[in-house]
């Protein structure tokens, strides 16, 4: 270790007298130069993406580390910066720092792996690489102090650092994740929080790791771990577009859908991802992104393609009242606005369309394990009209009530409201369990029933080596529970009786992910199954251009009816970038009744006619118990 210490002390009195130059001659910028190590070797890191965060300005630049692990930012407006390092393989970590004008500060970034190893004690000897450049060292270091004493004031007094080399040292924390217009499990804020517990120590403050006087600012919630390896999660770590007052985000899912059934009008049903088999369609295109000023934030995502069909026609409450609500917001997947309080570890209020959560899959195909998920979250709500509070008592758990109007409402079905809770706790960086709760008055025309419904799942990372072909492997499994009940309601949770026939939901789903290659590769097994006496939250297949307000006489939905199903899927992934998935998906799903698309289809001759509700003479539609299908998918989101 003693070889290693010389050879990165007399790399830092390099960099350092390299940096101070120039500064000296700048009036209104300042500097920002350090090293990316392994936090085990000490050895510099090369290709680590490092990205400078002005704090008040909410503008990001961007650069990488070289050969030899250095990386530089010049022409720094002065003020609080937040540095973050990132590379496949290694843990984030980011530091805080003020740049002043005409000033240079250094900022060293140890990388963590991912995974700790078992390390030798042994120090490796220098490459050729390292003993040229400390040859190049110890013939400018003399000339480096010459032009130092020139250059007064320009470089604070060096502080030990744990590396054993003298630097000026900014304090360490995990990165935290960049915000994407938010997850629907995460929900990061912009701006008023900041993941750093301590600030840095800058060139106004060199000697004095300690805390400012003043109120410490809180962890942001979930900012020590990289949580992309969720389901439901978006994988991206950065936003290329940011301002400090909007962050955009366009996303783009394309697929094709090749049905062994094969039929005859392209129609697909019980699902609410795939619609069409043998073309090429757009299902969903969204521009939109995240508004953050102060303490105000916003968010719209639009949803053109398929979505704004499919979606809309699967909601049953636009039948209450005028308006056409169903148009109003076939075009919009979320929109809201909100204000974010500095209290605790954030708490943050939110009205409008958001995304309900319910079923661990997100509404986005971009962010999932899976294209098509399994019956419980393809049954369950993908969004909410109403009011959220998002209250964040620790940064590793999360508290959040809904008001909403009710099961993926656009308008209130009946006088009472539907209110829910969703609990998010993640304790450690391998584990995330959440849990949803929702109660309600939500039929159609029936006020006296009531439903309940609690959704829970766990996530688990369980192995993580980057330097393995199999670099991570991580599980997840989910389980709904539900019932409709009520005095005059005509059901019951249990029942099981003429009068009041047994009314309920119950459900499981399953994953396993691995991935491969340095997250090059990803492959999913997985599957579940559902059993829903009564109907309530099974999809109503589009016949004859049937809605979830039309109904169908050719698959009724009344209490008592029955009906059991379940699937499995194989998942192919190939993600080159992180903004993009090439994805290949095998999926095999099967019902205990008549539900899928025949090769006859499910549109009478000479296309839908208008009469949804009512029977078409001599006409029925090919409803199979299987369905077995293949998916050629294009996801994009930046």
């Amino acid at each position: 270790m003693k070889t290693m210490s010389f050879f990165t002390r007399k790399c830092a009195a390099l960099l350092w007298g390299a940096w101070s130059l120039p500064a000296f001659g700048q009036a209104a910028v300042g500097l920002v130069g350090g090293v990316a190590r392994d936090s085990a070797s000490g050895k510099p890191v090369a290709e680590v993406q490092v990205v400078a965060h002005n704090v008040d300005q909410g503008t990001d630049r961007a650069t990488v580390t070289d050969v030899d692990g250095i990386f530089t930012f010049t022409n720094l407006e002065p003020g609080p910066y937040e540095v973050a390092a990132i590379k496949n393989g290694f843990q984030k970590s980011s530091a805080r720092v003020e740049v002043a004008a005409r000033r240079t500060a250094r900022v060293d970034l140890p990388l963590q792996l991912a995974v700790d190893l078992p390390r030798t004690s042994s120090v490796q000897p220098l490459t050729d690489r390292e003993k040229l450049l400390l040859d190049r060292i110890d013939r400018l270091e003399s000339r480096l102090a010459a032009m130092e004493a020139i250059t007064i004031g320009t470089r604070p007094a060096p502080v030990r650092n744990a590396m054993g080399t003298d630097t000026l040292v900014a304090s360490i924390a995990p990165a935290a994740p960049v915000a994407s217009g938010g997850t629907p499990e995460t929900e990061p804020s912009r701006g008023p929080i900041t993941p750093q517990t301590a600030p840095a120590v800058t060139p106004q403050n060199p000697a004095s790791p300690q805390q400012a006087p003043g109120k410490k600012k809180p962890a942001e919630p979930f900012a020590f771990g990289d949580w992309s390896w969720l389901t439901g999660n978006s994988r991206t770590t950065e936003s290329p577009m940011d301002t400090k007052f909007f962050t955009p985000e366009i996303r783009a899912d394309v697929d094709y859908v090749y049905d062994y059934n094969h039929p005859a009008d392209h129609t697909i049903g019980g699902s609410s991802e795939v619609f069409r088999a043998g073309e090429v369609q757009l299902t969903q295109l969204g521009v939109g992104g995240d508004f953050h000023w102060q303490n105000v934030r916003a968010r719209l995502m639009t949803q053109f393609g398929m979505y704004s069909t499919t979606t809309p026609r699967n909601d049953a409450s636009p039948a209450v009242g005028g308006w056409d609500l169903a148009n109003s917001y076939r075009y919009v997947s979320e929109a809201y606005g909100g204000y974010h309080f500095d209290k605790l570890h954030g708490i943050n209020v939110d009205a409008g369309i958001f995304m309900s959560y319910v079923g661990l899959f997100s509404y986005y195909q971009f962010d999932n394990w899976a294209y098509q998920p399994s019956y419980v979250s393809s049954n369950t709500p993908w969004f909410f009209n109403g009011v959220r509070i998002q209250v964040f008592p620790t940064e590793k758990l999360k508290i959040e009530p809904w008001f909403v109007n009710g099961w993926q409402s656009y308008g209130k079905f009946n006088k009472a409201p539907g209110i829910g809770l969703q609990i998010l706790y993640r304790p450690t960086t391998w584990l995330s369990i959440l849990g949803n709760q929702y109660e309600g008055a939500d039929a159609l025309g029936i006020p006296g029933r009531h439903r309940i419904h609690t959704d829970d799942s766990v996530q688990i990372k369980y192995y993580d080596n980057p330097k393995r072909l199999l670099d991570k492997a991580a599980m997840t499994v989910t389980i709904d529970a539900g019932c409709e009940f009520g005095q005059n309601s005509g059901v019951s949770c249990s029942g099981g009786t003429r009068a009041k026939p047994s009314q309920y939901f119950l459900g499981f789903m399953a994953y396993q992910r691995f991935w491969f290659h340095r997250d090059l590769f990803g492959v999913t097994l997985g599957g579940g199954a559902i059993n829903n006496p009564g109907r309530y939250l099974v999809l109503l297949p589009p016949i004859n251009g049937a809605t979830a307000i039309t109904g169908t006489p050719y698959f009724t939905e009344n209490p008592g009816d029955p009906y059991r199903a379940w699937d499995a899927s194989a998942t192919f992934d190939y993600m080159p970038k992180q903004y993009i998935t090439w994805r290949f998906e095998y999926n095999h799903r099967a019902s205990n009744v008549p539900y899928f698309s025949g090769h006859g289809g499910i549109t009478p001759p000479g296309g839908v006619n208008g009469s949804p509700g009512t029977p078409v003479p001599g006409w029925k539609p090919d409803l199979a118990k299987r369905e077995d299908r293949l998916i050629i998918a294009m996801l994009v989101k930046f």
